[in-house]
């Protein structure tokens, strides 16, 4: 009898087996006919290896000799600076690894308590709360602050972790054309009948390097009773006089009612996000936001590296005021050589090419003339507008602009994308 039951279930087994096996094959087939669609396109991604600290001069594995970087969000080049280092290893040393904890159950340490309110001082807002990144702030703030009643109105082109975000609230859900004024107004106008109205941009646009009109933003939200959202990843710490960022670029400091952004660029290029904005939101988002009731806490040497890079930002505005220069030389010469950069007076610097194939060939003759240089083509960016994007750093030198710029007019005329 004991046999005849091994038996039975040897023999059951086997067409469970059989089905997990058939299912695994077919798993396997969709995803190499996927994977094959993406390498047919040209649009598939390679992950180059750097062997070397960040910065404006890297190793790159199988490049010889020293390459100059112009694509990492570095912009003010405060990743490898000797004090933010030190910050971080005395961080480390005091605070330890990690918590191993979320915030709410034992995972705020004093440091994290005094990075926000750090952050709250130099976006001269009332609170701030951080996320292990912004796409976790973005992902936080649609869901735990609007409901079925209310609604929010989102520029076309913003950042994918704010259309993500935005998926997860029950708000009425409005695009407006990118930076087009008299869309979001009609869209505004037909949005009144809701509870609240949130109006999201990027305040720059990383992919495209321009800068959300937030004068004409702001007016409208006050025109018609909305909110005023603005996602500074690709502002803070190098726009405005003092780097607060595309509202005091732009002067409207006063009438944005919200502000996410990273410590993962400009602000030491590590990890972390944040929301900062009126006390009674953030004490909102401790309760209800999801990335922050369930993510471990921001690592003690992330905080500590964060909280240097903002002290050197407090302290001194003279790398912000290089910025400005850098991109002018970088954007005059390019565009005196024949080349099309989008957007204007950012260090993001589009050169667009069109064709994906092109951009992926031209970043990788690029590299064997030691410029490191990335090219983007869909789904990252729209079929058609496919781009390498430039991103200046304030450690960049002019004769590191000047290289990069011989390199992609040489490469240009060998790809015909130059006469």
């Amino acid at each position: 009898m004991w046999a005849g039951r091994v038996l039975h279930a040897a023999l059951s087994r086997a067409p469970r087996e059989s089905r997990a096996q058939s299912a695994l094959a077919q798993l396997r087939g969709i995803l190499e006919e996927e994977l094959e669609s993406i390498r047919g396109a040209g649009t598939w991604k390679s992950e180059r290896v750097i062997t070397s600290r960040q910065g404006p001069h890297i190793h790159v594995d199988g490049a010889p000799g020293g390459i100059i970087n112009f694509c990492a969000n570095n912009y003010l080049g405060l990743s490898s600076h000797p004090e933010v280092i030190q910050a971080g290893l005395r961080t480390l040393k005091e605070f330890g690894a990690g918590l191993s904890s979320v915030r709410f159950i034992c995972g705020t340490q004093s440091i994290h308590k005094d990075l926000e309110a750090k952050i709250a001082r130099f976006h001269q807002r009332e609170d701030a709360i951080l996320y292990p990144s912004c796409f976790d702030a973005n992902a936080g703030l649609f869901e735990a602050l609007l409901t079925s009643e209310d609604a929010v109105l989102s520029d076309e082109l913003n950042h994918a972790s704010i259309i993500d975000g935005i998926r997860l609230c029950k708000a009425h859900k409005y695009r407006y054309r990118h930076l087009d004024m008299a869309d979001l107004e009609a869209k505004l106008q037909e949005a009144q009948k809701h509870r609240l109205r949130l109006v999201a941009t990027d305040g720059a646009f990383s992919m495209d390097g321009d800068i959300a009109p937030l004068q004409e933003i702001c007016r409208l939200a006050s025109q018609y009773g909305a909110l005023v959202f603005v996602d500074e990843s690709h502002a803070t710490g190098f726009l405005g006089a003092t780097g607060r960022g595309t509202d005091e670029l732009l002067g409207v400091m006063d009438q944005v009612t919200i502000i996410n952004s990273t410590l993962g660029k400009a602000l030491g290029g590590a990890s972390g996000g944040y929301t900062t904005g009126p006390g009674a939101l953030v004490s909102l988002l401790r309760q209800r936001a999801r990335p922050y009731l369930f993510s471990n806490s921001l690592p003690p040497a992330a905080v500590g590296c964060a909280s240097k890079a903002l002290d050197l930002l407090m302290e001194s505005n003279a790398i912000v005021q290089s910025m400005a220069a850098k991109t002018l030389r970088f954007r005059s010469q390019m565009e005196a050589a024949g080349f099309t950069i989008s957007g204007a007076n950012h260090p993001i610097c589009p050169v667009m090419l069109g064709d994906a194939r092109l951009a992926l060939n031209i970043a990788d003759d690029m590299l064997k003339r030691g410029i490191f240089v990335i090219g983007f083509s869909y789904p990252v960016v729209p079929k058609g507008k496919a781009r390498i994007r430039v991103q200046i750093s304030a450690v960049h030198s002019e004769e590191d602009i000047d290289r990069c710029v011989e390199a992609f007019v040489e490469v240009g005329r060998l790809h015909g994308a130059l006469p």
